[in-house]
């Protein structure tokens, strides 16, 4: 039988939005490799469902992260842990810039970069020696399409968010994955039909053949966690599509 690599073993990882997706599917590969897992989501029934789902091992905390002294308090109680994972996120927000209300720029932002900063904020102190960060950007800022103003500014400045950091926080390292197209509930605003012509299509397009599931995903951030050398650094999961 072959033996687990095992190089989480007694190590803390909280996930921030943990409940679903990729940081789901990080969670469990993390477990995988001997850590305990705190998944952490605005939603009580999604965070009862994924501690459920993943194990004795694992335990949930139901926090609105854009509320600043709510994220504060989360780490007050969990106290010292390894590793934080940030990939919140909610329905992708597209449009021309033109039709596109600020208030929903905003509030891209709010999710994806200022609650980024926010966690890292109150998260640090609780840090182990050894840590790290692994955010969550997307490829929207290397090949932006039609109307995505929003989410493309959005991963340009995690880009730079992660560098800036890596330098300020040493000798905690912080990372970027920047994943592409992935069968996530990000896309379940789309009606069933038109979400599945586009996986279709789209892996017809990609080098590697197929649109990826969140478990192909998770792979990266955990070898982010466990990479003691990187920090700095985007790794970029899109099989290919910057490319084509």
């Amino acid at each position: 039988m072959t033996t687990p690599d095992m190089k989480l073993r007694d190590q803390r990882v909280v996930l921030l939005g943990g409940t679903s997706g990729i940081g789901l599917a990080t969670a469990h590969a993390a477990l995988a490799m001997g850590a305990s897992v705190i998944v952490v989501s605005s939603s009580a029934q999604r965070v009862a469902d994924a501690v459920s789902g993943l194990g004795e091992r694992a335990s949930g905390y139901t926090v609105d992260l854009s509320d600043q002294s709510a994220v504060r308090g989360l780490f007050e109680q969990l106290g010292p842990f390894d590793h934080l994972v940030y990939s919140a996120g909610d329905s992708l927000q597209t449009g021309p810039l033109a039709e596109m209300d600020l208030d929903t720029v905003r509030r891209v932002f709010d999710v994806r970069v200022f609650g980024a900063i926010a966690a890292v904020k109150h998260a640090t102190p609780y840090l182990r020696p050894g840590g790290s960060v692994v955010l969550t950007s997307g490829v929207a800022s290397l090949r932006p399409q039609r109307g995505w103003v929003a989410l493309a500014s959005a991963c340009s400045a995690m880009e730079g968010l992660v560098r800036a950091l890596a330098v300020e926080l040493a000798p905690v390292r912080v990372n970027l994955v920047s994943p592409g197209l992935v069968r996530t509930p990000l896309w379940a605003n789309l009606p069933d039909a038109d979400r599945e012509a586009l996986f279709a299509a789209s892996g017809e397009a990609l080098p590697v053949g197929y649109v990826a599931e969140a478990d192909d995903l998770a792979h990266a951030y955990v070898y982010l966690m466990t990479n003691r050398y990187a920090t700095g650094q985007t790794v970029v999961v899109d099989g290919g599509g910057v490319l084509v």
